[in-house]
């Protein structure tokens, strides 16, 4: 349990920076993070190494979840960062599938800086597509852990 946020860890480095959960499924997963000093490069921007690690996270999770629990691994990653996010912005990231094969899946994720006082005005920062396989066993000394994402979900 993550003690900031009453959140389960469903993703640790992601979360250590700040990063909340709103919607996890398989056909969506979102979530937002505060720009802060632990998630800028030094011109004090959002990293770009971090816009990469929401994406293939949030790509994972959700095709973990489409795959019935079953074990993932990100395979191709390609982002375009298209604005920067500041420190003190807050931004947005939504994960939907492409295409959910039997082995292959494909991901769209997208964050965008959003205005707290106005949510429908949002600037995209970065798109990605994750290329994942999917539907392989999980390891024994993981299956406590599919139990967290099974409780989450929302199928």
């Amino acid at each position: 349990m993550d003690s900031r946020s009453k959140t389960p860890i469903l993703d640790a480095p992601l979360q250590a920076m700040g990063f909340e959960f709103d919607e996890f499924s398989a056909k969506r997963i979102t979530g937002r993070l505060k720009v802060t000093p632990i998630c800028c490069q030094p011109f004090k921007v959002l990293h770009g190494g971090v816009s990469a690690l929401v994406a293939e996270s949030l790509a994972s999770l959700g095709a973990m979840v489409a795959s019935g629990f079953k074990r993932v691994a990100g395979v191709q990653l390609s982002i375009n960062h298209l604005s920067p996010a500041k420190l003190g912005d807050d931004v947005v990231a939504e994960a939907q599938p492409i295409k959910v094969g039997r082995t292959i899946q494909v991901w769209e994720v997208k964050l965008w800086k959003v205005d707290p006082s106005a949510a429908e005005n949002r600037v995209l920062i970065a798109s990605s597509k994750v290329t994942l396989v999917s539907n392989m066993p999980v390891p024994n000394h993981s299956n406590d852990a599919m139990e967290i994402y099974k409780k989450r979900a929302k199928l």
